[in-house]
């Protein structure tokens, strides 16, 4: 199955970068949200990386135009009908992503792929709320979807063997490299990264160091390209928190417990780069 029309539904930081390499890879690309600022902001995204590509000489003017020109967009789930897969990208809540799932079968044609770009959820559940399980798979793409490789493909227990390889030639097409996990909560990436960030928030708690000297540990000392406590600031607290609640929910083991600082700092609306403040400050 060549997969050649794309759907994405959501337009924020994962949902219009998504959008962007589907685009970059020759696809035509139909980007969804509930709102048009939402939508006009995502585009907004998009033509803000394209041009650094071309600052960078890497694109061509023309060939940006051309990336831009295949993204149409729409509030309405019904533009989604006469794609070939469409990837949820909304923010990190099974409920929510349940309902998508719903709308989005109901919305697609026969034989349309479901994807969802969750970083923690069970794929096998939310595969199950639609009439078209055997066609619902994972596609973790990583922030900043441009730059990063990595996608991991995650078969839900129902997922079948064509929709699968399906998935892992267009994760080629896009340029990126796929990694096969099974289905559990967090997968591999956020199985191993989302604790390390939560243990770094514990020695910021417990007042052991500043943010600033937790970081700088991590960076000379186990050679990070970037501090946990920034890199969480770059995720954004409020997704760190819903992602160790997966795990801890999920697992039900005491060491996936969420820090209470990072409660605190999500309940304050301190949530990292989006918001302006997180660990750091933004403004």
């Amino acid at each position: 199955m060549e997969l050649q029309r794309v759907g994405v539904v959501g337009a924020g930081q994962m949902g219009n970068g998504i959008a962007q390499v589907c685009a970059a890879a020759g696809l035509d690309v139909v980007m969804c949200d509930v709102a048009e600022p939402a939508l006009n902001a995502g585009l907004a995204t998009i033509r803000k990386s394209l041009d650094r590509f071309v600052t960078k000489e890497k694109l061509s003017a023309a060939e940006r135009d051309a990336i831009v020109d295949r993204i149409t967009t729409s509030t309405t789930m019904g533009a989604l009908g006469e794609t070939d897969l469409v990837v949820e990208a909304a923010t990190e809540d099974e409920a929510l992503k349940c309902r998508i799932f719903r709308d989005m079968d109901e919305a697609c044609r026969p034989g349309a792929i479901l994807a969802s770009n969750t970083s923690s959820i069970s794929v096998t559940r939310i595969a199950a709320v639609t009439g078209r399980p055997e066609s619902v798979i994972g596609m973790h793409f990583m922030n900043p979807v441009p730059l990063m490789k990595l996608v991991e493909i995650i078969r839900a227990l129902q997922t079948d063997d064509p929709t699968y390889a399906a998935v892992e030639a267009l994760t080629r097409r896009l340029g990126k490299e796929p990694v096969t996990v099974k289905d559990s909560f967090g997968f591999v990436s956020n199985r191993i990264l989302l604790p390390m960030i939560n243990e770094a928030i514990f020695t910021l708690y417990e007042g052991l160091a500043t943010p600033e000297d937790v970081d700088t540990v991590m960076k000379l000392g186990m050679n990070h390209p970037m501090g946990p406590l920034a890199l969480a600031d770059l995720i954004g607290l409020d997704t760190c928190l819903h992602i160790m609640e997966v795990l801890h929910e999920g697992f039900n083991d005491s060491k996936y417990r969420p820090c209470p600082l990072l409660k605190q700092m999500v309940d304050a609306g301190y949530l990292g780069r989006k918001s302006g403040r997180g660990f750091y400050n933004y403004r």
